[in-house]
């Protein structure tokens, strides 16, 4: 049994240099020799073998004119592997020290490559034994119970090169898109910071941006492909990187980061190394200032976007961002919102949330020209974009409509003229979630008779849409608040501060149509022509009738039991709230007052200090005597059954009543929904009949006095 210390000197000494640490050879095996020895919890260092492992005529030529490594682990007690092919490492190690040890005490390997650790697998451990490896290498992912992984430069106390990354986070996102890239925020985070660290211990990160200025930067999206833009700014702190503002454009940008480093070049403990991320050339002054003071300059940038005063000077090092960030292109976004799934069942089912996004606003302005002259060209597009303040510049709305191309939201032929992908679903899903809460606008202003709708009321109504009950739809207040606010920003809805009726102290906001809206809805009410700009859609006619039947009678037997003139509206949508896929509500009380056959008006409520919307019925009007000769004879009907003891089922009521299935189906659900009929236990399809109900004691009374 014995004690072991590795140490793959190539990957050591060429983190080490890479990371500007610079440390005595001697000193550094020494360290690494007594600091095994330590943990192993030896007496001796003889009572530990180490073993230095190195393609020793390459470290040789590295250190030429200087102590080289092969000398310095030498004399400091260390046996020496010459591997000059590192893909026999592994296979090394195992047959000339472990492959014959019956039970190793103590395993300490001092490597950087994940390459060699499968071999940890294979170790015989004594009762008690254990495995360390130093370095930045996890082996986690191969499941060795016991391995311990400890940083080397903390085991050893190297203090590495200190760190200061500035990070022009408008130039590197601009510049990732226009190189195709979808620019995931979550995983440049992630990604910069190791990628930092890499090069010493980090003192300070900040990224410079116009955070919060709409359109400015590309979408910033997350591992899953929600826009999390309006979100960088926290996302970026939570990581240790702070979020500078500056206005749009380079050069506020370049005059803010190279006063920020200037700064930090005069402060006593100024880093040894500053990053930089941007391809701006006008840096290089900045650059030349730095190295002046010896300090090393990394510049980090993507291809193509790098000036070529900056990549061609010598006094820098060119990190490019593609190379260590592995970025995905606009195409995989595409794929993620389900653009090339093969079936349409795939497309109906986003695997992302839908929220406003800056693609929304392109599928939202493209049917807003559309509505207009219904050919929308490439050019056209990008100018709305800029007009509504979607984006910042021309180049901006060139570069999204560019991406939403490249995500397949819109197609074009001749490269000018585009066309909307109706069968994506992000161009779906945006399509429903604008025409469901305009037609809740516009709904409750006509059925109401208000001159706007309170933003709170209108965020309840879209809560109980159940049109909108899809993956990735109608998640939460903060989702339909967001989508409110979207339509407002794009000019669908027009949200205004007005006086609270009770409190005229008090502003709250309210939500109208835009004018453009109304003219919209205006056209589509006249011609029925919905086009492409537009999808206003009206209820199925047949599932309208069956609500306006459901409220006149629901309303009758709520003011004939209790003896009241009206019912509260919302108590009534509430009762009928299952039948309500959307709109038909709604819709259905509009219909009912063009029939002259309800009141809706606004009732004292004795049990509340605030008037109280309600609906009262005009018993005289055809309609509801149509509708509650219709009940009667059903309920007669029933009663029938009841009286010669006849089971109630649909064969039953059907007979009796001659209905077909579509009106018996209605009116079965009408009286279960009344309480008139209550499913019986156990037995499917038959009912049992409340016989003291109110409404079938008044028909049965009726029927009587009629007989």
């Amino acid at each position: 049994m014995a004690s072991y210390l590795f140490v793959d000197v190539d990957t050591l000494l060429s983190k080490l240099r890479q990371r500007g640490i610079s440390i005595d050879l001697f000193e550094l095996a020494n360290k690494l020799r007594g600091g095994a020895a330590l943990a192993a919890g030896l007496t001796s260092f003889n009572d530990l073998v180490a073993v230095a492992i190195a393609n020793w005529e390459m470290q040789d030529a590295l250190y030429s004119g200087a102590v080289s490594p092969q000398r310095a682990f030498s004399a400091s007690g260390f046996a020496l592997c010459s591997v000059a092919d590192r893909h026999t490492l592994e296979s090394i190690l195992w047959r000339d020290y472990l492959q014959h040890d019956p039970a190793v005490n103590e395993l300490i390997l001092a490597t950087n490559d994940t390459a060699i650790l499968p071999m940890l697998a294979r170790v015989r451990l004594a009762p008690g034994g254990r495995i360390r490896v130093w370095g930045e290498a996890d082996p986690a992912g191969l499941h060795l119970p016991g391995v311990i992984v400890q940083p080397l430069e903390t085991t050893l106390g190297i203090h590495g090169a200190l760190v200061a990354l500035y990070i022009d986070f408008e130039n590197i996102a601009i510049s990732l898109d226009k190189q195709g890239y979808t620019v995931n925020l979550e995983h440049l985070i992630a990604r910069f910071v190791a990628q930092a660290r890499a090069h010493g211990q980090i003192t300070h990160m900040a990224a410079y941006a116009p955070w919060g200025q709409r359109g400015s930067l590309p979408p910033l999206v997350d591992n899953v492909g929600r826009e999390i833009t309006d979100d960088a700014p926290s996302r970026l702190a939570m990581s240790n990187i702070d979020p500078v503002f500056n206005l749009p454009g380079k050069n506020s940008a370049d005059m803010r980061i190279a006063r920020d480093l200037m700064a930090d070049l005069m402060r006593p403990e100024s880093p040894d190394v500053f990053i930089l991320a941007s391809g701006d050339r006008d840096f290089n002054e900045v650059i030349n200032t730095l190295r002046s003071h010896n300090k090393q300059v990394i510049v980090w940038g993507v291809r193509g976007s790098i000036s070529r005063q900056v990549e061609t000077n010598p006094a820098v090092i060119v990190e490019y961002i593609e190379d260590f960030t592995s970025m995905q292109p606009h195409e995989a976004l595409g794929r993620l919102y389900g653009a090339t799934a093969p079936t349409p069942q795939a497309h109906a089912t986003p695997p992302i949330d839908v929220r406003p996004s800056q693609w929304v606003s392109a599928i939202l302005q493209y049917d807003n020209l559309a509505a207009g002259n219904y050919i929308v060209t490439r050019s056209a597009l990008e100018r709305q974009l800029l007009a509504v303040n979607a984006v910042v510049s021309d180049d901006r709305a060139a570069n999204l409509v560019t991406q939403a191309m490249a995500m397949d939201l819109f197609h074009t032929e001749d490269g000018e003229i585009l066309s909307v992908n109706l069968a994506h679903p992000l161009v779906e899903q945006t399509r429903l979630v604008r025409d469901r809460i305009v037609a809740r606008v516009a709904n409750t202003l006509d059925v109401r008779g208000w001159e706007y709708v309170n933003y709170g009321f209108l965020l309840k109504g879209i809560a109980m849409d159940r049109d909108l009950d899809r993956p990735g739809l109608n998640s939460s207040d903060q989702w339909r608040s967001e989508w409110v606010d979207c339509l407002v920003r794009e000019g669908i809805l027009h949200r205004e501060l007005v006086p609270h009726r009770h409190n005229p102290d008090d502003l709250v906001p309210v939500i109208k149509l835009s004018d453009n809206t109304i003219q919209r809805l205006e056209e589509v009410e006249e011609v029925g022509d919905q086009g492409p700009g537009f999808l206003y859609s009206r209820v199925d006619p047949d599932l309208l009738d069956a609500m306006q039947r459901r409220i006149v009678v629901s309303v009758e037997q709520f003011t004939s039991f209790r003896g009241f003139l009206w019912c509260p509206l919302g108590s009534l949508h509430r009762r009928l709230r299952a039948h309500d896929p959307g709109m038909v509500f709604q819709q259905a009380i509009e219909g009912l007052l063009e029939l002259q056959a309800v009141r809706v008006e606004e009732y004292e409520n004795p049990q509340s200090e605030f008037r109280t919307k309600g609906i009262s019925l005009i018993l005289d009007t055809p309609y509801v005597q149509e509708v509650l000769r219709t009940r009667d004879f059903f309920v007669l009907a029933l009663l029938g059954l009841y009286d010669r003891h006849e089971a109630i089922s649909h064969v039953t009521v059907s007979r009796e009543t001659g209905f077909q299935t579509d009106q018996l189906e209605l009116w079965l659900s009408i009286m279960n929904d009344e309480n008139v009929l209550n499913p019986v236990p156990g037995r499917v399809g038959q009912y049992s009949l409340f016989r003291t109900h109110h409404t079938v004691a008044s028909v049965a009374n009726r029927g009587r006095q009629d007989g």
